[in-house]
């Protein structure tokens, strides 16, 4: 049980390294088959983007860590929904890695819903390049909510540490593709968008209108935007303008900028921070 943080920290440092590789690959292949054509942003939002993605690493380390912990503990004592109903390892791993997922759904839904924790997560949203260092810009308060929602499920089933690692980092891989700005066959995506969150489907996501921009939240399965009605077709993600009103200018899309995106504009309206309303 002792050994059971150090080990995660380890295998973290690990995941680390494999989302780095792939970060690298994707952009090799972004290079070969972009969406869009590189604009200024693509070159100015990288050292913010990289820097808030290693401010991320380090804060999931630590969070991951403590999670992995209590899960151990409770596998230890059999504790959760999948012990109390004697779910065997094969299907519980399923449940877990769908549990999650629809945790990370809910969890991006509450943030577009709450001004407050808006505030936080449109560090991501306004970036005006979207692109596979896009991934993992996020402000460090946004990733103490997505694990305080994630850790709620996880606990509830007594999900086993294996199965989280498994989530986690398939997660990651995921919204890498997610982002990445590669041109996508339009039949092929829209195919795979019947079970899974493809590029061109997640490009709606990140749209500077407010009606898009309130669709398509899900991280790995399409499936909860479709039961919960939140879903635009994903053929419509290739000619989105990306980011958000009020936040292009190079102050904000600094790396302080962006870190104190969540604390101003309070006497202002949302108008400038959330996205703008248009059909």
């Amino acid at each position: 049980m002792t050994g059971a943080a150090p080990s995660a920290v380890t295998t973290g440092l690990a995941t680390v390294a494999t989302i780095v590789v792939a970060m690298a690959i994707i952009a090799l292949v972004e290079a070969g088959i972009p969406l869009h054509r590189r604009t200024r942003w693509n070159s100015v939002h990288l050292g913010p983007n990289l820097t808030l993605m290693f401010i991320t690493f380090a804060t999931n380390l630590v969070f991951n860590a403590a999670l992995v912990f209590v899960l151990v503990e409770l596998q230890a004592r059999q504790l959760g929904l999948l012990h109390w109903f004697g779910v065997r390892p094969l299907a519980a791993g399923v449940i877990v890695v769908v549990g999650l997922d629809f945790a990370y759904y809910v969890a991006h839904v509450v943030m577009h819903a709450s001004r407050d924790l808006w505030r936080l997560h449109s560090v991501h949203h306004s970036d005006p390049a979207v692109d596979v260092t896009t991934t993992i810009r996020q402000h460090p308060g946004e990733g103490v909510i997505r694990y305080a929602f994630t850790a709620a499920f996880a606990f509830a089933l007594g999900a086993s540490p294996g199965a989280f690692g498994v989530y986690r980092l398939w997660s990651v891989l995921h919204g890498l593709l997610e982002h990445a700005n590669i041109r996508m066959p339009t039949r092929l995506d829209t195919l795979l968008s019947l079970i899974v969150a493809t590029p061109n489907m997640h490009k709606v996501h990140h749209s500077r209108s407010k009606h898009q921009t309130n669709t398509n939240y899900g991280n790995i399965f399409s499936v909860f935007d479709r039961l919960f009605s939140t879903m635009t077709p994903s053929e419509r993600g290739t000619t989105i303008v990306y980011g958000l009103v009020g936040l292009d200018d190079p102050a904000t899309q600094s790396v302080l900028g962006l870190l104190a995106v969540p604390f101003q504009h309070r006497r202002t309206s949302l108008a400038s921070v959330a996205p703008r309303t248009s059909r």
